[in-house]
């Protein structure tokens, strides 16, 4: 290739969240060293599967939500770090058994792990990294960690729980909807941002701020991730458009679409929920996109942050705390 065709190639353009990765880049590059040298076992295929989890891409949010929670308190210590690459170990062992409960063959554009060595597989190295963060947090020698920790993780599996028992099920409202986000998702944020204070030694209330910024974002980054399998873009998307529904998941676009729905309509969406599958997608994406669902539902999002931006309007003004705004802001307008 020549210097002038070189020139003429198109760049990508900079991620929305550009300058929130660079300012945490010194302090995730610790993160994921800490989280390499964590994972080492002498079983191999525990080696295997999580390190091709692990390094499957993503934004890393829920470690950098801690970093920003405790540098945005004025945090200057190194405690920060054995705890975002526990925050992690943990969303990346629900995100194994998330993959065989849901049967996804595709993450982020490259195969499950499940798909690659199996369900038994996955479910046991998830439960190994499970285990392992609790090790690490032994090592951290903090009751307080070990309090919020323990009490996020046993919410995340009562959400996904909930999640199961609500599969299938069409009459699901609202109110049953949102509970499972807020266990299932937001917890895991609450838990990294409340963490963020403890360890900068915040009083209760400031403790308080942050633990609602994390759930107000994590909810509202959930609903988002709902109206993109409708409306996003499986290249750039974790998941294929219309995965939730081939699973009979009733997120919120659906049940915005399903109750403006004439009865024909309805009748198609409540098959759809019930049967799972793809048969009934393209009737379905199409009532939901005419009923205005989407656009509601993402209000929906926009309110969230809205909230989680409110939450922390009091925080010392600083490079992290506008760093947290933005994210925010960006938890409803991005693409994928």
């Amino acid at each position: 290739m020549n210097t002038e065709q070189a020139e003429s190639r198109p760049t990508a353009p900079p991620h929305p969240l550009q300058n929130v990765l660079e300012l945490c880049a010194p302090d995730m590059k610790l993160v994921d060293g800490h989280i390499r040298d964590c994972l080492r076992s002498e079983v191999v295929l525990i080696n295997q599967v999580a390190n091709y989890i692990i390094s499957g891409g993503g934004k890393r949010l829920r470690p950098m939500l801690l970093i920003l929670s405790a540098r945005g308190c004025n945090y200057t210590g190194q405690q920060h770090v054995p705890l975002a690459a526990i925050i992690e170990f943990i969303h990346t062992a629900t995100l194994l058994h998330d993959d065989v409960v849901d049967e996804s063959d595709f993450r982020r554009g490259r195969e499950t792990a499940h798909a690659v060595w199996g369900n038994a597989a996955s479910v046991l190295v998830g439960d190994f990294l499970y285990s392992r963060s609790f090790q690490m947090m032994v090592g951290v020698d903090s009751m307080r960690v070990m309090d919020i920790m323990s009490e996020a993780t046993n919410t995340i599996a009562e959400g996904e729980v909930l999640q199961l028992l609500n599969l299938g099920d069409p009459e699901i409202t609202e109110e049953a909807y949102f509970r499972v986000i807020r266990n299932k998702t937001a917890k895991l944020f609450e838990a990294a941002c409340r963490l963020g204070g403890v360890i900068a030694g915040c009083d209760e209330p400031t403790e308080q701020v942050l633990a609602r910024f994390g759930n107000c974002l994590g909810m509202a980054f959930q609903v988002a991730d709902d109206v993109l399998d409708y409306d996003g873009d499986g290249t750039t998307m974790g998941k294929n458009v219309g995965d939730d529904l081939a699973e009979g998941k009733p997120t919120l676009p659906l049940i915005h679409a399903r109750n403006r729905a004439a009865s024909a309509d309805r009748a198609l969406i409540d098959r759809a929920i019930r049967e799972g599958g793809t048969e009934n997608m393209l009737g379905v994406i199409r009532v939901v996109h005419e009923s205005g669902a989407l656009e509601s539902a993402m209000q929906s999002a926009q309110a969230l942050a809205d909230e989680a931006g409110q939450a922390i309007a009091d925080l010392p003004e600083s490079l992290w705390s506008r760093a947290m705004a933005q994210l925010a802001g960006y938890a409803y307008q991005r693409e994928s």
